[in-house]
């Protein structure tokens, strides 16, 4: 590309007044002279932050980055946006996801660059800055944090799946308080995200799949020196994207979002996965549609031995070949051609990269588990749609009947969940209300809820439960999720009482409250919906234009993109 056309020449390039205004700051920072003269200035879009915790390795791993861009002869520039920490934000990081996608939007478009390297790891800064910068549309890359090293307790590898587990061992007094902070203590061993396929190595996995990262990406540890190359490599890439002019909307076309789809049923990803996909279509203008995951991933089996649908931990999955291998397992089913943010193919990419521990990445001749993917259910119950992950389910609930215990909100659910004369046993359905995107607001992830205590004492493990909200990826059981419309907004889920039967039915894709038309439009009339009570701020834009969970749960203005153009100057 030459100096002409690099966008951020339209600042560094001019004479006059404002070329100085633009160089001249710009040096007090000791840069020469020269480095504004046509070469390509990279923004380096980081996520750092002490509060979140996933993220917290992301300083030195920019240094890697900048070293890369350096050596290609381009000039990088570092720059902050806000981080989403799963583990500590209240209500729920999901509340901001869409958020951060407007700061990363606005700080690429009104700034001097001319590509980007996104540097994400916990759960939703991935899907926040692929989002934002979609809707601009430069030459992007993206570096994952990587997972943390596998947990160790008690002589056992452990990971975040295992907090759910001893959450309830605690509930019944099989495990003590001071176990409990042993295990604690052996759980985040090293910097990175969660060690699982969680939704933070999930979206990993998303990307990759993608093509917006160099192969390998998704799986390298976060300690492992290798993640620190893949960040110099790709620092060195971007240049070249650059110069190749290879935008976003050059890699993301349906079909890479098809691949991903079949890749996250190939590693049990997310159900999370579902929700933020949705959302980065939307941006890039591609059409996708919720039932796609179904169709999509319905012939995929489960290839990838890996928790919370498995035995085995990210780091082992590293060993075993990494994503590159899980895509070669099921190749036959991908589309090979995709040109990926590193100028090749997905086919070459993935071209010899077989598994080299069976018991980690089988294939598709003697996969773990013949069902996978992700379940999109219909019905009265979720008439736009509800999710369910069949890998990470029982197989006796796949087909339940069962009376309704229902729970308003959350803090409904938390004062009666363990009290021993709640009317309940292990064929009620569980249902939490008012837990969407406009009901919590944010869509928390507390799908899949705990069991009640008398219950858990009697060695029940799961139950049919649905909610309109989320859980977490590292989470399991017979769980349906985003059921759309939500309570909040209309659903016919805010209509269900104590007593009413469901029906859940995996195989027919359908979940149904067992309740006559005539009935439930008396309780549809009667029915008073809870007022906004949001007056200001992000919240009141949040619950007035966020769309509902099958169409991702993204704002209603932010679908489609603005592009790289600044339609005003001030200087």
């Amino acid at each position: 590309m030459s100096a002409k056309s690099l966008r951020s020449q339209e600042w560094f390039g001019r004479k006059g007044k404002d070329g100085f205004i633009y160089r001249a700051w710009m040096k007090n920072q000791g840069i020469p002279d020269y480095e504004f003269k046509g070469k390509p200035i990279i923004g380096i879009c980081n996520t750092w932050s002490e509060l979140t915790p996933c993220n917290g390795h992301f300083r030195e791993l920019a240094e890697s980055v900048k070293r890369g861009v350096l050596e290609a002869g381009g000039y990088p520039v570092e720059f902050p946006v806000m981080s989403l920490g799963e583990t500590l934000m209240k209500p729920t990081a999901m509340l901001f996801r869409n958020l951060a996608s407007m700061d990363v939007e606005e700080s690429i478009r009104a700034n001097p660059i001319d590509g980007v390297v996104l540097l994400c790891g916990c759960d939703k800064t991935t899907p926040s800055l692929v989002m934002g910068a979609c809707s601009v549309d430069l030459p992007t890359l993206v570096v994952s944090g990587g997972p943390m090293l596998t947990g160790k307790y008690n002589g056992r590898d452990i990971g975040t799946s295992d907090v759910w587990r001893f959450s309830e061992d605690v509930r019944t007094g099989i495990m003590t308080e001071e176990e409990l902070n042993l295990a604690e203590a052996g759980l985040c061993r090293s910097q990175g995200h969660c060690a699982v396929m969680g939704t933070a190595s999930s979206m990993a996995c998303m990307v990759e799949s993608l093509g917006l990262t160099l192969p390998g990406n998704a799986a390298i540890p976060a300690a492992d020196a290798n993640r620190k190359v893949l960040a110099q490599l790709s620092g060195r890439r971007i240049v070249e994207m650059v110069n190749d002019g290879l935008t976003l909307s050059s890699v993301l076309i349906r079909q890479a979002f098809e691949n991903s789809i079949k890749v996250n049923a190939a590693i049990g990803g997310s159900t999370n996965f579902v929700i933020h996909l949705l959302a980065i279509a939307g941006r890039i203008g591609v059409q996708l549609t919720i039932d796609d995951f179904d169709v999509l991933s319905r012939d995929i089996p489960l290839v990838a031995n890996l928790q919370p649908s498995g035995n085995y931990f990210m780091e082992d999955l590293y060993y075993a070949g990494g994503l590159p291998a899980v895509m070669n397992a099921i190749d036959k089913h991908l589309h090979k051609d995709c040109i990926t943010v590193n100028g090749r193919t997905v086919g070459d990419n993935i071209a010899g990269k077989v598994s080299l521990n069976r018991s980690v990445i089988s294939d598709l001749d003697q996969p773990f588990n013949e069902i996978s993917g992700v379940v999109v259910l219909k019905g009265n119950l979720c008439e736009a749609g509800g999710v369910l992950k069949p890998s990470a389910a029982s197989v006796r609930l796949m087909q339940h009947t069962g009376k309704a215990v229902v729970f308003e909100d959350i803090e409904d659910y938390k004062r009666k969940i363990d009290d021993p004369d709640l009317d309940v046993d292990e064929n009620s359905v569980l249902v939490l209300k008012h837990v969407g995107p406009k009901g919590y607001p944010g869509m928390p992830e507390v799908g899949n809820m705990g069991l009640p205590r008398k219950l858990l004492a009697k060695g029940i493990t799961d139950m049919v439960r649905i909610s309109d909200g989320r859980m977490s990826g590292t989470g399991f059981g017979t769980v349906v999720l985003h059921v759309s419309p939500e309570a909040a907004d209309g659903g016919t889920i805010a209509l269900v009482q104590d007593g009413d039967l469901i029906r859940l039915d995996v195989a027919g894709r359908r979940l149904d409250l067992l309740v006559d038309a005539v009935e439930l439009e008396k309780r549809r009339a009667s029915h008073i919906h809870a007022t906004n009570a949001f007056t200001r701020g992000y919240a009141k834009l949040y619950v007035d234009h966020v769309e509902q969970a099958h169409l991702g749960a993204d704002f209603d203005f932010l679908k489609g993109g603005s592009g790289s153009t600044v339609s005003r100057d001030s200087h």
